[in-house]
């Protein structure tokens, strides 16, 4: 039996591979994504913060993680979710991040690193209807996309 952790973990994975295979499946050129998160930041370089899930960290904050690919070029900006007192959402400040050299994890590389071949691209669209995946066109009129 899998723990909540793992179920979660397993459910996270799977929707990285669906993004990955919508981006197959329908030739993306580009994707964004905007990820709702908990995040653990070692307040000194010898701090191990890899022992506790930051779900279940004291020192957790919670951030809204922006990722943007584009042929071979990627861009990340983490928004700090801000609460009151009462916990309701009351904005977004920029975090004091350090400069990343290389972001890691199940949602960084999610465009094919080359243009899909035909029947890839089918490929990917058949596995997606079959997970319950589809792509629903509402037109040019941006209230729908």
């Amino acid at each position: 039996m899998l723990s909540t952790f793992d179920e979660r973990a397993r459910e996270k994975d799977q929707f990285a591979d669906a993004a990955r295979m919508l981006a197959v499946g329908y030739r993306a050129d580009a994707i964004c994504m905007i990820l709702e998160s908990w995040a653990v930041f070692a307040k000194a370089p010898e701090q191990d913060i890899t022992n506790c899930p930051p779900s279940q960290s004291p020192d957790r904050v919670e951030l809204v993680a922006i990722s943007g690919e584009i042929k071979r070029l990627s861009a990340q900006q983490f928004l700090m979710i801000e609460r009151d007192v009462a916990g309701v959402f009351s904005g977004f400040s920029n975090p004091m991040l350090p400069k990343f050299d290389e972001l890691q994890g199940r949602f960084i590389g999610v465009l094919p690193p080359r243009e899909p071949k035909d029947n890839d691209a089918q490929m990917a669209r058949f596995v997606l209807a079959g997970m319950g995946y589809g792509v629903e066109g509402k037109g040019t009129d941006p209230i729908w996309n």
